[in-house]
């Protein structure tokens, strides 16, 4: 028996594998569309990097090369339209994922604790609660939490912009709100409440006025002053890079909240490997290869949108990121059974039951050109009968 044992939610995608079975058995096999994992080549310009880096025989740094701190630095400014922040507040990490399930540990979180996080989230953030012993609380409403009866438990907010599953974006007056809300309740008690804004799908935009502005950050100084305090945005390259793979991501904001995190990383080895640091290094500095993915991902989601429409499915918020938020139109509120009948055209989804909307089916965008018209194909045939 583990240490953790039912302390944790069983791990929801064992609960699919029944699905994928019955897709694999189509004809004209498997479109799996459940998990947003990249299926498109990882940029040359960053496989050299990582080849010339090869030779690394001494450890890497745990805060990551001044090189790399400041590519991120540079990033914020040119992608972001976040100006001047300090390298000594940016932290490379292995994926994104580690931070979000140990953050709350990291802060030193426990019982008694609340730990809020959108209510249709990826469910690391309520994994990362309770591992630190804490009380995860979703919410599509952040600041009520915090300026409500128990917001003095308030340690840790959760943001997530554009949104996994359902590509929803805040605005800056949705972020300022947060962020003025965790200050207030900060400075009555004398316990900072952090905000940590997982921003990973930034560089996806498809709506506007998120596609033309571009998605706005927690780091933004709209939304935060000229303060960064308590404030961090995540980021991975998995998505706009290819590498998901490479377990590139890193987190920047608080120089004095990254000094914390980095002292505890040290003491537990969280470090990204040397010729990995080289490779995000130069990923961040290129644009043209995010560009060209990006062009890749509308294609295949223009497909997508026109097919599920056809099919009878509704897609709700997906304003940006990596999925289209799905449903039936004709009001069937059980996620498994579209499942199921898409699993049974060859196509498999996740259920929106592993983000807490049970009505709801994830699609992802991550199959190839040949592999998304083929869905597009037999969703038409549903259409068509």
């Amino acid at each position: 028996m583990g240490l953790l044992t039912g302390a944790l939610p069983d791990f929801p995608w064992d609960t699919l594998t029944p699905y994928g079975d019955r897709a694999r058995a189509h004809p004209g096999g498997i479109v799996d569309l459940s998990v947003g994992t990249p299926v498109d080549p990882t940029p040359a310009v960053v496989r050299r990097a990582l080849a010339e880096a090869a030779d690394a025989p001494g450890y890497p740094q745990t805060w990551g090369t001044p090189a790399l701190r400041e590519a991120v630095v540079a990033w914020f400014d040119r992608r972001r339209g976040v100006p001047g922040l300090d390298p000594a507040g940016v932290l490379p990490t292995v994926g994104s994922k580690e931070l979000v399930a140990l953050l709350p540990s990291l802060l030193g979180l426990g019982a008694g604790d609340l730990v809020a996080h959108p209510a249709a989230a990826y469910p690391t953030y309520d994994v990362g609660a309770r591992l630190a012993g804490a009380e995860p609380v979703p919410t599509d409403d952040p600041v009520a939490l915090l300026t409500g009866p128990d917001a003095d438990r308030v340690r840790l907010v959760w943001l997530n912009s554009p949104g996994n599953p359902d590509g929803r974006v805040l605005g800056v007056p949705e972020l300022r709100a947060v962020v003025d809300a965790a200050r207030a309740v900060g400075a009555r008690t004398g316990r900072p409440v952090v905000v940590a804004s997982d921003e990973c799908y930034a560089e996806l935009p498809w709506d506007e006025p998120w596609a033309s502005e571009g998605v706005p950050s927690v780091l933004d100084e709209r939304v935060r002053g000229d303060d960064v305090t308590g404030l961090l945005a995540l980021y991975s390259l998995s998505k706009q890079s290819n590498l998901a793979g490479y377990r590139a991501a890193f987190a920047a904001g608080d120089p004095a909240l990254v000094a914390d995190l980095l002292a505890t990383r040290k003491h537990l080895g969280m470090i990204v490997p040397a010729p990995v640091q080289a490779a995000m290094t130069v990923a961040l500095a290129d644009d043209a290869h995010v560009a060209e993915q990006r062009e890749r991902y509308r294609a295949r989601r223009s497909v997508l949108l026109t097919a599920l429409a056809g099919a009878g499915l509704v897609v709700d918020r997906s304003a940006a990121g990596l999925y289209l938020w799905a449903r039936p139109a004709d009001g069937e509120d059980d996620c498994w059974a579209t499942v199921g009948r898409l699993a049974d055209l060859g196509i498999l989804v996740a259920p929106g039951a592993f983000y807490g909307a049970p009505r709801h089916v994830r699609v992802a965008l991550t199959g190839t050109d040949e592999r998304i018209a083929a869905a597009a194909a037999r969703l038409e045939g549903v259409a068509a009968r």
